[in-house]
């Protein structure tokens, strides 16, 4: 760090004001720092009923979240609201300049250094406490070098968070548009049909000449096993790997954290999957409720979780890709986000529910010609969206690069033409 070191006890007043309810709810992000809770949409915490032990923010305090500040989540708030009592809220002494200070607590070194002082087990559990990050020291150059600093960093941040997003609305126009084009070939009768004067879009006339038959009559579902730690164990016992609803994911499986469990042989043989199998969960994200992917054999013997569907379709009559990109379709989500039990952005669905999911049944040759135009489909987005996400890493990176160097003095604000 650059000029006169101070510690930020010094610089930063904790203080709780409550009991302010009729104010917004805001949060604090690694991304764009404190906002409105409501302005983003990828936040699915539920904010309670009862507020009155928010903590007031004013315009120009320092907000921590003090379980993500070692990721970043630290910033001088721009707007006046509330926050979780979780938070830390801090008044900004006149002895530093706002902005400055907010690009300084959110540069490479200082982030490091909260991950060094959060206390806890895990990542998940670490927590950075007022004791700690007061101790930290900063450098501090003249008030008038802090203004020149941020508002170079004003302009600089603003320009790359406009390309940051700008590629985020081309990627999701991407994943969009493949979401179009699986609705516009398996489900033609969907796209388009806000003109509809039916209830449900998805009655079996829909699609001339296809005839549309229940998922039940086409395959079984498997129930999965209990999980009960005080289950009494005795006879023949093995131990088996067996998927959580963690590891089922919309459109994949995340094998990166398999555990194992003891049972019985007998129920272990009724809850094994089988190469084919489609899986879905129980409940999850609203938008992504129903959404299958195909287990494919991966882990020998594996068994699967009762919040955790295993759906074995008839081979002779439904391919079991087929059935997955169904449910990716606007057919799949107009019915699971339709039928499925909601609570805010969490949904839940059940195994009489996912039966009874309306099938348009081509023919099997059919079906897998069209699996195999998706799936060359998807690659090409796939390869699209990768290059994407490239391009978002890497500003991400340079934004975080730049606010470092301006506030450690490896550029010279005055010269330097930022982005």
């Amino acid at each position: 760090m650059r000029g006169t070191g101070i510690r930020l006890r010094y610089l930063l007043h904790p203080r709780e004001e409550v009991n302010r309810p009729d104010l917004p709810v805001l949060s604090v992000y690694r991304d764009h720092g404190v906002v409105p809770k409501d302005s983003r949409s990828d936040n699915f915490n539920k904010t309670p009923i009862d507020v009155s032990r928010y903590q007031v923010v004013k315009a120009g305090d320092l907000v921590v979240n003090k379980m993500k500040a070692w990721q970043g989540s630290i910033a001088v708030s721009r707007y006046s609201g509330i926050v979780s009592p979780d938070y830390l809220v801090c008044s900004v002494s006149s002895d530093i300049h706002g902005p400055y200070l907010h690009y300084l607590l959110r540069s490479k070194p200082l982030v490091a250094e909260y991950g060094k002082r959060s206390k806890g087990i895990r990542p998940a559990q670490w927590r950075l406490y007022w004791e700690d990050l007061a101790d930290i020291g900063v450098g501090l150059p003249s008030l008038e070098e802090q203004r020149r600093i941020a508002s170079f960093l004003d302009g600089s941040v603003a320009l790359i968070d406009g390309l940051i997003s700008a590629r985020s609305s081309q990627r999701d126009g991407v994943e969009e548009r493949f979401f179009v084009e699986i609705s516009e070939m398996l489900t033609p009768g969907i796209v388009g049909a806000s003109g509809n004067d039916r209830a449900w879009p998805w009655l079996p006339e829909f699609i001339p000449g296809i005839p549309m038959v229940r998922l039940g009559y086409l395959s079984k579902l498997q129930a999965g096993i209990t999980v009960h730690e005080g289950r009494e164990l005795g006879g023949d016992v093995v131990t088996r790997p067996y998927l959580r609803v963690a590891n089922v994911q919309a459109g994949q499986v995340d094998l990166s954290g398999i555990s194992e469990i003891q049972v019985p042989r007998a129920m272990a043989n009724r809850s094994t999957l089988r190469s084919g199998d489609v899986l879905m969960t129980e409940g999850g994200d609203l938008d992504k409720l129903g959404r299958g992917t195909v287990w494919r054999g991966e882990i020998p013997d594996c068994l699967h979780q009762n919040h955790v569907f295993a759906i074995r379709p008839d081979r002779e009559r439904l391919d079991g890709n087929y059935l997955v990109l169904l449910t990716q379709s606007m057919h799949g989500r107009c019915y699971f986000e339709s039928t499925g039990s909601k609570t805010t952005n969490l949904a839940s669905t059940n195994s009489s529910k996912i039966m009874k999911f309306p099938i348009p049944l081509r023919g099997l040759d059919s079906q897998r010609r069209i699996v195999r135009i998706l799936n060359a489909s998807r690659e090409t987005t796939s390869r699209l969206m990768r290059a994407i996400d490239t391009q978002l890493t890497l500003l991400a990176e340079r934004k975080q690069a730049l606010i470092t160097a301006a506030v450690t003095g490896q550029i010279d604000v005055t010269t330097a033409r930022g982005v």
